[in-house]
């Protein structure tokens, strides 16, 4: 399966996938940060992926931008596109464009806290568990239907960064499962839904191991 990563920061979960590429049904074609210098990029050059700074900064709009991102990313022809840590609000002409080939990582328990601030969100509300959440990418922001989440309990001395730091490992573990059970053809994305196996998936997958 032909990969491309999209980034916008220190690339943590893109390492993840670098780590585990030679033992996952993938090629990671390129990796494509909006924002030059970040250690995403860094870590991708270290790696040997080609990497791509396309600076949103640059255009005039947010469709030009999306124009462009789309042209470049046609001209690669990935069979997915993975937003991890990618912070940009994606025009519906772009979601439609790669319908059905983008899935994103959320850090919370969707369908609650899309947008950001998530952890503290959370903990603001008083909620027992937080995690994060892998989504198949539609036009409406962070509502596509929900691949899988992984879950952990709000200890009552976490703060924000304590929560996200507990997290962040699962987000790892959850995105290669992800990516290599839809490798595999066992995760399936056609028309805004998500199969398992043939069958649409009715509810979230939960992290394995």
């Amino acid at each position: 399966m032909r990969v491309v990563v999209l980034v916008s920061g220190r690339g943590s979960n893109l390492q993840a996938l670098l780590d585990a590429r030679e033992r996952l049904p993938i090629e990671l074609l390129e990796v494509i940060s909006n924002r030059p210098g970040v250690q995403a990029l860094h870590r991708a050059e270290q790696a040997g992926v080609p990497a791509t700074v396309l600076d949103h900064t640059g255009y005039s709009s947010r469709e030009a931008f999306d124009q462009a991102l789309g042209d470049h990313l046609e001209a690669l022809q990935p069979d997915l596109i993975v937003l991890a840590g990618f912070m940009r609000i994606l025009t519906p002409a772009f979601v439609r464009r790669f319908r059905g080939r983008m899935i994103n990582l959320h850090p919370s328990l969707l369908p609650k806290y899309p947008g950001l601030h998530t952890h503290q969100r959370a903990l603001d509300a008083g909620d027992r568990e937080a995690g994060a959440s892998i989504h198949l990418v539609t036009e409406e922001l962070d509502g596509g239907p929900v691949i899988m989440q992984a879950r952990v309990a709000v200890q009552p001395d976490d703060d924000a960064d304590r929560l996200a730091a507990r997290i962040l490992p699962l987000e790892h573990q959850m995105l290669l499962q992800v990516v290599e059970r839809m490798a595999r053809g066992e995760i399936q994305c056609r028309d805004d839904q998500v199969f398992l196996n043939g069958e649409r998936l009715e509810h979230p997958l939960a992290l394995a191991g």
